[in-house]
């Protein structure tokens, strides 16, 4: 019965179109809509720097060259007189203006007070706040030999190793430095979680075919058939069930798969996402056991699908993250398409099958509990 229901289905254009067609054009859409989303990298534009220095200040030739050299932005530095910094900046449409006192290195070597001033330009930028962001990192690494020199001084050291102390606090390498990580969050970026989203979603389709057969062929006559034959009627369901179980798993299987190609995501270790696919396909056709008993025709199966279908997808974050507080919280973290993409999430961040315990515990505990309600509920429909 799985194989015919099986070959019956693959020539079902309705199959091929609502497991695959739609989703994946739909994830298309979603493609060009959120073509520039979920970057990991921004891409700066080149800047121009108005800058104001004493050519012989050998602190001041050091800042402006840092600056000048960056790897991340690509800097353009003119030279004024410091009285003519401000105007140049608004006018010439530069990111910043730098403007740094004369004798700035004889006192940072000395110990004195000393400012250097910041000019934003016109309608402040990103690549605006990266400069400033680098000269307060370089003034603050100047500081050092300020503080050195001034502690040097209260401490009673001659005048003339002053300076070289100074000179070594500031040119040194900093004493605490920061190295930027990348920790695993355990969650999808947006576009994993819109292929994630839209394979969970649209499975509940997929998998509603087996019922839609079972009450096709009760309503044409062939379950009628059937019955004469020695074949159960919990064996015709579990037949039906199967149907929807393996056109679950291969459309969920190629979504994923065509959906990360397309948005460019990764979903971590195949047999992680093997196992996550198994479980949330459990949980989804435990549903089509709850509708067969509910149900009296087909039409009734595809509205009562449907309508499951979107609210737990919408709940589960098919389209967008939806987050609760209290017992909302708990029904949301109980949603098989929620922890589905948890689960990914997860084997995305480098999850083992361990790590996946927890979001493939809740979808085995949403079959379990479809399949029992099933056995409760009266059999008003499918009559097997």
């Amino acid at each position: 019965m799985v194989g015919n229901d099986l070959r019956q289905r693959i020539r079902d254009k309705s199959v091929v179109i609502f497991s695959l067609i739609v989703p994946l054009a739909l994830m298309g859409v979603l493609s060009l809509v959120f073509g520039g989303v979920g970057e990991d990298t921004v891409e700066l534009r080149p800047a121009t720097v108005i800058a104001s220095a004493d050519d012989a200040d050998q602190l001041g030739a050091a800042l402006l060259g840092t600056v000048d050299s960056l790897e991340i932005l690509d800097v353009t530095i003119r030279r004024v007189p410091s009285a003519d910094v401000r105007t140049e900046t608004r006018a010439s449409g530069a990111e910043l203006g730098i403007i740094i006192p004369e004798g700035f290195s004889n006192a940072v070597l000395s110990g004195q007070a000393v400012s250097v001033q910041l000019v934003e330009g016109n309608g402040a930028t990103l690549e605006t706040s990266v400069l400033i962001t680098v000269v307060q990192g370089i003034v603050d690494q100047f500081a050092a030999g300020t503080v050195t020199a001034a502690a040097g001084g209260m401490s009673g050291l001659p005048p003339q190793e002053l300076a070289a102390l100074a000179q070594q606090a500031s040119a040194g390498p900093p004493l605490l430095t920061v190295t930027e990580g990348r920790a695993a969050a355990e969650q999808l970026s947006l576009r994993g979680t819109l292929v994630a989203g839209q394979a969970g979603l649209f499975l509940m389709f997929t998998v509603g075919f087996g019922v839609l057969g079972l009450l096709a062929e009760r309503e044409q006559g062939t379950l009628a058939r059937l019955r004469s034959m020695p074949v159960t009627g919990g064996a015709v369901i579990t037949a039906k069930a199967c149907t929807g179980f393996i056109l679950g798993v291969a459309a969920t299987t190629v979504l994923l798969a065509v959906g990360s190609r397309l948005f460019g995501v990764s979903f971590g270790s195949p047999p992680v996402v093997a196992a996550l696919i198994l479980s949330v396909v459990t949980a989804a056709t435990s549903l089509t056991f709850v509708v067969a008993r509910l149900v009296r025709t087909a039409e009734q199966a595809n509205v009562a699908q449907s309508i499951l279908a979107m609210v737990l997808g919408i709940a589960g974050g098919a389209f967008f993250p939806v987050q609760g507080t209290g017992f909302a919280a708990t029904l949301l973290d109980l949603n098989p398409i929620g922890a589905f993409i948890r689960g990914l999430g997860i084997s995305a961040g480098g999850g083992s099958l361990t790590d996946i315990a927890g979001p493939v515990a809740v979808m085995l505990a949403f079959a379990a509990a479809g399949l029992l309600l099933s056995r409760l509920l009266p059999n008003r429909g499918a009559q097997v």
